[in-house]
């Protein structure tokens, strides 16, 4: 099994966070396959997922995202195309929503 841990630092507050969340957790259903439930914690929310061969969750705090995935053997000679491909997702929807007033 291989672990994946992507952390990413951002000035969006909670609010804005969440919704850049919400929109990952579509993307992550409509183009992965991916299984999401979100759970709101008392200063958080967390996005756990899940699909055969990988496994995890994504906590948004209003400074902070922090993904960790396991990748199932089948996955594990992929993980460096799919961090990859995380952190450039992660990145083009924060960049995004910096953006935006």
């Amino acid at each position: 099994m291989t672990s994946l841990h992507i952390e990413r630092d951002h000035g969006l507050g909670l609010s804005a966070a969440q919704e850049v969340a919400q929109r990952w957790m579509q993307d992550a259903q409509l183009r992965l396959g991916l299984t999401c439930r979100s759970e709101m914690l008392a200063h958080s929310q967390r996005i756990h997922f899940s699909r055969t061969g990988v496994s995890g969750h994504l906590d948004v705090t209003a400074q902070h995202f922090d993904l960790r995935a396991e990748l199932g053997f089948l996955l594990s000679g992929f993980a460096p195309a799919i961090e990859t491909q995380i952190r450039k997702n992660l990145d083009e929807l924060l960049g995004s929503a910096s953006a935006t007033p």
